[in-house]
Parts: C-alpha cells; sequence; structure tokens
C-alpha cells in the first residue's frame, strides 16, 4: 500500500491516524535490497574524460532540463566546483594533481548503488532499485522528508525548494525510460571519447580490471564503485587516488541498509507518532494563546484602572486647586468690598 503526499498531510493535519500511518510506512531497516544479477551500469574511466561537457548537454535534452544561465559550450564553468541540482542531473567537475600534467575530469551523478542508501531511508518506499540497474523515484508518494538528502553518502538527491506546492527529489535516473527501451543513457551515447561505457556490471568490471592489467602505470588498481557501499552501478577508473578527484574513500564497503537498520526501523513508529505530538504541541500553542489573551486582558484592565486612578487624581486635585482658588477670590473681593465700604463710610463722615 502507498500514501499520497496528500493524504500523508491529511493524516498529519487530522491528528488521529498515527496507527494508519504507522502500519503502512516502511523503513528500510525491515528490509534489505540485494541488487540484481545481470543488472547494469555505466563505467567511467576518468582518464579518457577530457572535461568537454557533452555529457552534460545531452542530460539536460534527454530529460527535458531547464537551460543553463551560460551554454554547455563555456567551459570556464569547469573552473568552479559544482555539485547536482535539481535542475541539473549530471556535472563535471575539473581537478588538478600534482602528479598529472593537465587537468583531471570527473563526472557526477546519481551512483545508483546496489543497495541504495536513499531507499534504505525511504519509509513510503519512494526510491526503487530496478531489475536494470536504475534507482528510480515515485513523486507520487514522496512526502517531502528528505531523509534520502541526507542517508547519501554521495550527497546527490537534490529538492525542489523553488516548487512550493509540489516539490520534488531530483537526481539521475540513468534515463531509465531509455534504457528499458534498449537505448544508451543519454550522457553515455554523447561521449566522444568513450570515457563512459554502458552494459551489464559484471562485465564492464571485467573490461575495467583488463584496462588496468593493460596500463598498470595509468590507472589505480582499484574499480571504484565495485565494493564501496556494497557497490554501486556507476563504476569509476582514475589515474591518481580517488581522493584527488574529489571522491569519498572512506566509505568501506558496508551496504547503507546494513548500517542505517537499527535507527531507520523506528521511521515508522516515529512517523505514526507525529500526529500525536502535533496534537500535543497544538493543544499546547492553544493553551498559550489563551492564557496570553487572558493576561492581555488582565494588563488592559490594570492599565485601565491605573488610568482612571490617575484621571481621578488629577481631577481631584483639579477640583481642589479650583476650590481654593476660588475661595482665595472671594476673600480677596470681600477684603476690597469692605475697604471700598470703609473709604465710602469716611468720606461721609468727613
Amino acid at each position: 500500500m502507498s500514501i499520497s503526499r496528500r493524504k500523508f498531510l491529511g493524516w498529519i493535519g487530522a491528528a488521529g491516524a498515527g496507527s494508519a500511518i504507522g502500519s503502512t510506512a516502511l523503513a528500510g531497516g525491515n528490509k534489505h535490497f540485494t541488487g540484481y544479477p545481470g543488472s547494469y551500469a555505466v563505467l567511467h574511466d576518468t582518464v579518457l574524460c577530457v572535461g568537454c561537457r557533452l555529457c552534460e548537454a545531452s542530460c539536460n535534452k534527454v530529460n527535458e532540463l531547464p537551460a543553463p544561465d551560460k551554454p554547455f559550450t563555456d567551459l570556464e564553468v569547469l573552473n568552479k566546483k559544482r555539485r547536482t541540482t535539481a535542475k541539473t542531473y549530471t556535472v563535471v567537475n575539473k581537478y588538478e594533481s600534482a602528479g598529472k600534467k593537465g587537468p583531471l575530469f570527473r563526472k557526477i551523478q546519481c551512483n545508483h548503488c546496489l543497495e541504495p542508501a536513499c531507499a534504505s531511508a525511504c519509509f513510503v518506499r519512494a526510491f526503487s532499485k530496478t531489475a536494470v540497474g536504475a534507482v528510480t523515484y515515485d513523486s507520487t508518494v514522496c512526502v517531502g522528508c528528505r531523509y534520502c538528502m541526507v542517508a547519501c553518502p554521495f550527497e546527490i538527491p537534490a529538492y525542489e525548494y523553488d516548487e512550493p506546492l509540489t516539490p520534488r527529489v531530483m537526481k539521475c535516473t540513468m534515463c531509465y525510460p531509455r534504457i528499458t527501451k534498449g537505448q544508451l543513457p543519454g550522457c553515455v551515447e554523447a561521449c566522444p571519447k568513450e570515457a563512459l561505457t554502458y552494459g551489464k556490471r559484471e562485465d564492464l568490471l571485467k573490461i575495467a580490471r583488463a584496462r588496468i592489467r593493460k596500463y598498470p602505470d595509468r590507472y589505480v588498481d582499484h574499480v571504484y564503485g565495485e565494493s564501496e557501499m556494497g557497490g554501486t552501478s556507476w563504476l569509476y577508473l582514475s589515474g591518481v587516488p580517488f581522493s584527488e578527484i574529489g571522491m569519498r574513500e572512506d566509505l568501506g564497503i558496508t551496504p547503507a541498509p546494513d548500517l542505517t537498520s537499527g535507527a531507520l526501523a523506528v521511521v515508522p513508529m516515529v512517523v505514526g507518532l507525529w500526529p500525536v505530538l502535533l496534537t500535543g504541541i497544538y493543544a499546547i500553542s492553544k493553551r498559550k494563546e489563551k492564557i496570553a489573551e487572558q493576561e492581555l486582558n488582565e494588563a488592559v484592565k490594570h492599565a485601565a484602572n491605573e488610568v482612571k486612578e490617575k484621571a481621578e487624581a488629577k481631577l481631584a486635585e483639579a477640583l481642589a486647586k479650583a476650590h481654593t482658588e476660588k475661595d482665595a477670590a472671594v476673600e480677596k473681593a470681600v477684603k476690597k468690598a469692605l475697604e471700598e465700604a470703609a473709604k465710602s463710610q469716611a468720606k461721609e463722615d468727613s
């Protein structure tokens, strides 16, 4: 059973279907991907790569991606280290090595692991390792948690942050629609130097080892991706240590599910508790709002009382002052009248 983004968010909003989510969501820790025998792969011989970016242009075309800011013929972009994005499934980077004359180049894209970390981390199974070797993505069941981005040791999945309504996780698909029709991946078809070779993974490993044996001074004696993270469907050959062309050499050979099963096994339970947690947060926030409203009303009432008291005090003071001034005026008027009466009497007597 699969769930859509709308249904998932609806469950969260309802805050009462924790058990429903918990029963249907599957953590990668509950089931390991084992890969498929006879699956296909791509061998990237970085020794042969010249950094022409034709693979980038082909990838952009066959996947109908937005045009880049600068044309693919502009090789100046190689001077800056780049990574894949939601609108760019593959990039070529340039590297310098002290032991080599001239620059080195490496194409970067999803490595399509035999036991994918992204699939292991995805509790709604939006990612799948297919029988042909590609790791595909189903946006209709994705809930946007982005665990896949955290899990990927190669930092490949990218998120459509500029899509507010239906954002997706974007990455290379190994041109899955093409290879299922017997066609080559776009990048492989476009490579003019045969730096990219597509075929059955077991055959590509034989080809890679044969090149190493034939040219031991040209290649490092290792096929990257044969065993890294349990193996990948994108294999690499290099003339320098792989770390010198920006590749991780600390991954080991343990598949991602073996490393994450303990933590990811509790994902459904955590997801199931989200509605309860959100309900509690909602209740707390509403209580805070109520308390805040009461405090505000009390503060307003207190302020009003203070204003009233001050006004009454000022009024009393004004009245007292007016009364005092009135008494003084009356006294003055009486005194003046008496003085005038006395003068008048004095004149009459004289």
